[in-house]
C-alpha cells in the first residue's frame, strides 16, 4: 500500500462531522508525486477515518468523495459518541494540533516525474488518515462545524465593527 501525507485543512464538527481536502491537485507532495485530476474515479465509500495510519486506530468512516477542480474532498464523521479515541482526535483536530490528511492507496497506473516521484493517473484509495505533518502541502482538514461556526461569527463582527466605524 501507498502512502502519501498531505498537509491539509481539516475542520471538525461537535458532532464528529468532518471535512478535508485530501489532495490538492497542481503541485506535488514533498516526494515529488503527482496525482491526476479522474485518478480517484469510482472511489468505493465508505473507507475509514484512521489516526496516523494505524489500521488498529480507525475513528470514523468518510462517507464522501468528490473531485473538485482544486482537488480530492472527503466529507465524513468521527466516531464521537462511541469511540474515545475519535473523541480525543477530535480535540486535537479543534486545537489546530492536528491538521493533516494523509491518504492511503493503491497504485493502478503510474509513471515516472523527471526529478523524482511519480505522475499517478488510477489509485483504489483505501483510507485517509488524520495526521499531525501530511506529505502535501496541500492537503487539510477544511471543515469542523464548530470551528467554522465561530469564524463566521468573528466575520459578522468585524463587518459590523467597520460599519459602526464609518458612521
Amino acid at each position: 500500500m501507498d502512502r502519501l501525507f498531505i498537509e491539509t485543512k481539516i475542520i471538525g464538527s461537535d458532532d464528529g462531522a468532518i471535512q478535508a481536502l485530501a489532495w490538492k491537485f497542481g503541485t506535488p507532495d514533498r516526494i515529488g508525486d503527482w496525482i491526476e485530476p479522474g485518478a480517484f474515479k469510482g472511489a468505493k465509500m465508505p473507507i475509514p477515518i484512521l489516526f496516523g495510519h494505524d489500521m488498529n486506530d480507525p475513528i470514523g468512516t468518510w462517507d464522501a468523495a468528490v473531485e473538485k477542480s482544486d482537488g480530492l474532498h472527503l466529507a465524513g464523521k468521527l466516531l464521537v459518541d462511541d469511540v474515545a479515541r475519535a473523541r480525543e482526535v477530535r480535540a486535537l483536530v479543534k486545537s489546530g494540533a492536528v491538521r493533516g490528511v494523509s491518504i492511503g492507496f493503491i497504485t493502478k497506473q503510474a509513471s515516472s516525474r523527471s526529478g523524482g516521484g511519480r505522475t499517478i493517473k488510477s489509485l483504489e484509495l483505501l483510507e485517509a488518515s488524520l495526521v499531525t505533518i501530511p506529505m502535501h502541502p496541500g492537503a487539510k482538514v477544511t471543515s469542523a462545524k464548530s470551528a467554522v461556526e465561530a469564524l463566521s461569527l468573528a466575520a459578522a463582527i468585524n463587518r459590523a465593527a467597520a460599519q459602526i466605524g464609518r458612521k
